[in-house]
């Protein structure tokens, strides 16, 4: 009889210590995936019945929780609808949430562990929870200029500080109005985030963070540019043949620079022509001769394959393979396609802001940010967004040669689309194509002034800005360009 109670024991004891064990588990480690999961009921109605913390741009609500006599107590809601969505994405009720509000979500619902004594303050004064404020980067007259020159294309612009990371203007199109997914109806909520999904535009998709990638063209001329003098074996005069077409090695597939014949019309071509004319066939040239391993070390100096980097928001890294599908080393063809933007180079339009962002800020990169400051109800603040170095991926003498091309390329080059007068830009355009008739992805990266940099912008547009193969990045992304370079000068 004894050693049946005892079996008996043994088992009301082994359970209650895996009962312990796995609340222990879930309360210590489980708590905060369990929190943020969008069907817990319980957690969405706590979050609504606290006032959610507004985000603010230049001291303006661009999302900010209003009172409303249901039961969630207060409603959300965007002025700045599609103006700001990349940005602040969306708060909803089953459908999760996007942007600032999904990165900063633990600061503007007051659970973040450093708000953890407010919290206590709250529940030992009696008084109702609130969010912190979450405070922006984002210039309204920059980010209004970039929205409006983007016009009805689709695309990304992002404008960056060079000296500090902070970005200035985030627009990305097709956009979208967050306030029809802020509704406390769900079935309305779901039928209109079923619409957006389903929407052959993508309106969803940050384009300036995330999503597809796009093929960067002649924009990576500059990270090839960038590898050849910080391999100390090129200056911008080296020179390289210069023929109208040359056939890739091991292929019948020839290639040609973007104005057809050769570079410059010399018997040879040097580094500086071929950036400022955005020549094909020289920097394709180039790239065989730095080789995969030189290339790809410094396209990941400048962030390409980080999955690290956050705004908060998470941005897919860019891309420059230098192993096929199979794991096997890239072939010399695909090497010099890729040195000149094609071939399965992807990058996002923020990538390519922060390469001209470390040209411009004398070869030392920035962070980049979109929150400038989070504070407490009480104006005290809860975390801190100083600048952080994110490294230097180029030498104060290369990024003082590169600014000097690049300059020439907006003065008398490819991207004369971009010249201010009075100012000095430096610039590269891009014109990438997509495959047999498909529409070019037209491009332009820069910064101005060329001395004291106040901004580094890229420009990206979809579907050749409605006219195919016809347009051509200085066209096209140029002029959209400009527009935002001077709205910042101009502030």
């Amino acid at each position: 009889m004894n050693k049946e109670l005892r079996r008996v024991s043994f088992v009301v004891l082994a359970m209650f210590v895996a009962l312990l064990v796995s609340s222990t588990y879930i309360t210590a480690f489980q708590a905060d995936s369990l929190r943020a999961d969008s069907r817990n009921y319980r957690t969405l109605l706590a979050s609504y019945s606290a006032q959610r913390g507004p985000i603010l741009v230049d001291g303006q609500p661009v999302a900010q929780s209003v009172p409303v006599d249901d039961v969630y107590e207060f409603q959300r809601t965007y002025p700045s609808a599609e103006l700001y969505a990349p940005v602040t994405g969306y708060y909803t009720l089953g459908q999760g949430s996007r942007g600032i509000e999904d990165s900063m979500n633990d600061y503007l619902t007051g659970n973040a562990n450093a708000q953890f004594f407010d919290q206590v303050n709250s529940v030992l004064t009696g008084q109702d929870p609130e969010g912190a404020t979450v405070n922006l980067t984002i210039d309204p007259a920059v980010q209004q200029a970039a929205y409006d020159a983007l016009g009805d294309n689709s695309g990304a612009v992002v404008a960056v500080d060079p000296s500090t990371g902070a970005i200035l203007a985030m627009v990305s199109k097709e956009s979208y109005d967050p306030n029809l997914l802020a509704s406390h109806d769900r079935d309305a909520v779901k039928a209109s985030y079923d619409q957006l999904v389903a929407d052959p535009g993508d309106p969803l998709q940050n384009r300036a963070i995330q999503g597809d990638l796009y093929a960067p063209g002649s924009t990576f001329k500059l990270v090839t540019t960038a590898a050849a003098l910080e391999s100390g074996d090129y200056t911008p005069d080296s020179e390289f043949p210069n023929p109208a077409t040359l056939t890739l090695p091991g292929t019948s597939t020839n290639i040609n620079n973007a104005e057809g014949g050769s570079c410059g019309g010399g018997e040879t071509a040097t580094l500086a022509t071929a950036l400022r004319l955005s020549c094909n066939i020289p920097m394709a040239q180039l790239g065989q001769q730095l080789g995969a391993d030189a290339l790809q070390e410094q396209a990941e100096a400048f962030g390409f394959g980080d999955d690290s980097i956050a705004i908060p928001q998470a941005v897919t890294p860019s891309q420059f393979p230098i192993t096929d599908e199979d794991g096997d080393p890239i072939s010399d063809a695909s090497l010099m396609l890729q040195s000149f933007g094609q071939g399965s180079d992807r990058v996002t339009p923020l990538q390519m802001a922060m390469v001209s962002a470390a040209i411009a800020n004398g070869g030392t990169q920035m962070d980049p940010t979109l929150v400038e400051s989070v504070l407490n109800p009480d104006l005290s603040p809860v975390r801190d967004f100083s600048p952080t170095e994110y490294g230097e991926p180029i030498s104060a003498d290369t990024a003082s040669t590169m600014t000097d091309m690049m300059v020439q390329d907006v003065a008398d080059g490819a991207a004369s689309n971009a010249r201010i007068s009075g100012v000095d830009v430096a610039g590269k355009t891009g014109t990438a194509e997509n495959g047999p008739g498909d529409p070019y992805t037209l491009w332009f990266t820069g910064f101005a002034p060329a001395v004291d940099p106040q901004v580094a912008v890229a420009v990206v547009v979809e579907n050749g800005g409605g006219q195919g193969q016809s347009a051509f990045g200085n066209s096209v992304a140029s002029p959209i360009a400009k527009k935002v370079l001077e709205a910042v000068l101009n502030r």
